[in-house]
């Protein structure tokens, strides 16, 4: 038996509010549907309400993973997000916390797109290694908060939501077996994709920041450049440690970043679109939630059967990249609405609970 880690449960959550290309310019954004469509491939996405956390969206994606793999807690906890609820401290403790799992190792992972990808590989490793028999992965993203409403290169790109997965111990064969993966990075395009104040190389001070330095900033023309070559790259190394060929691929999900960088990396790579998967049309660009959004949207569509074989890619700021070569997961994923913060009265009093819906 090869052992190796294996997603038996997957969650999904999203804003109620879904903003189409219409509201974006209804808000004085300075652009059209057709312009955006045209450009990413967007018709709408996802944004949280004025009170609705990273936090919020993380919960309802990793009680609808327990919810699909049958279970109530995991071993350990890791939390894929660039914008957690506060910058210190970190957001996974919380998150077990509300989901009945104090105690458990809890900790935030940032590889902003490539988020899911890192946690992922971070999660097979404790699992071969034999620390923990279980993991609860999830990448929640809340780009709403971050993103310049003003800027038309960023603002009609991204998207808020969170995907989960739970993770154990299986074999090779499995469906949802985590083959393979390359990981990467170049931090020499630090500044490529960046929010360049707040941070200890430019703290806040009593003199706010210019307008420009407070928000998610992005070169794209460098970037689209950068993530079509490292995707593909990785894509093909991944399947070569796996001894896959390109043509043995059944689904191919890659980070919705834009259609343009999907098309353009499936094209380099030599997979036909209807092998492609993914649901950047109706939910944007959701960083590090991308990867687990698309398979929770792509199994309750029952697009790909369980055991085929499946590469995902990702890309993002850092500059970072993976891959993984997997199998479809069997699991049916659970969807959940994000609910309100509860209080700390009411977080100590769930503390005991191992209640996942």
């Amino acid at each position: 038996m090869n052992a190796v880690a294996v997603i038996t449960g997957l969650g999904a959550s999203l804003p109620p509010d879904r903003i189409s290309n219409e509201q974006l310019v209804r808000e004085g954004l300075d652009t059209s549907d057709a312009w955006i469509r045209t450009r990413t491939g967007i018709h709408s996405r996802h944004r949280v309400r004025p009170g609705t956390t990273t936090g919020d969206l993380a919960t309802a994606a990793a009680r609808g993973a327990l919810e699909s793999a049958g279970v109530h807690d995991a071993g350990l906890l890791i939390l894929a997000t660039t914008t957690p609820d506060r910058r210190c401290p970190a957001t996974a403790p919380e998150l077990a916390a509300r989901l009945g799992m104090t105690g458990t190792p809890a900790f935030d992972l940032a590889a902003v797109c490539s988020g899911f990808v890192y946690a992922a590989a971070v999660a097979s490793a404790v699992l071969m290694a034999g620390a923990y028999d279980s993991v609860l992965l999830v990448a929640a993203e809340t780009y709403s908060t971050i993103v310049d409403p003003r800027d038309r290169e960023t603002a009609v790109i991204f998207g808020d939501g969170a995907g989960a997965a739970y993770l154990t111990r299986g074999d090779q064969q499995d469906p949802g077996a985590l083959v393979h993966f390359d990981l990467g990075s170049d931090g020499t395009g630090s500044d490529l994709i960046t929010i360049p104040a707040g941070g200890s190389s430019s703290p806040y001070t009593d003199e706010p920041p210019p307008r420009q330095d407070r928000y998610f900033r992005m070169r794209g023309r460098e970037v689209y450049a950068r993530a079509v070559r490292q995707m593909a790259d990785s894509s093909r190394t991944v399947l070569d440690r796996a001894g896959w060929t390109v043509d043995s691929v059944e689904a191919f999900v890659a980070h919705q970043a834009n259609q343009r960088i999907l098309d353009s990396v499936a094209d380099r790579l030599g997979i036909p679109p209807e092998r492609c998967h993914g649901n950047l049309r109706e939910v944007g660009n959701t960083a590090a939630a991308s990867l687990p959004l698309a398979l929770a949207d792509t199994a309750a569509r029952g697009a790909v059967a369980p055991g085929a074989r499946t590469l995902l890619t990702a890309f993002g700021g850092g500059l970072t990249w993976g891959s993984i070569a997997m199998t479809w997961p069997e699991a049916k994923p659970v969807r959940h609405a994000p609910a309100a913060r509860p209080t700390h009265k009411e977080t100590d009093s769930c503390l005991p609970s191992t209640t996942t819906s």
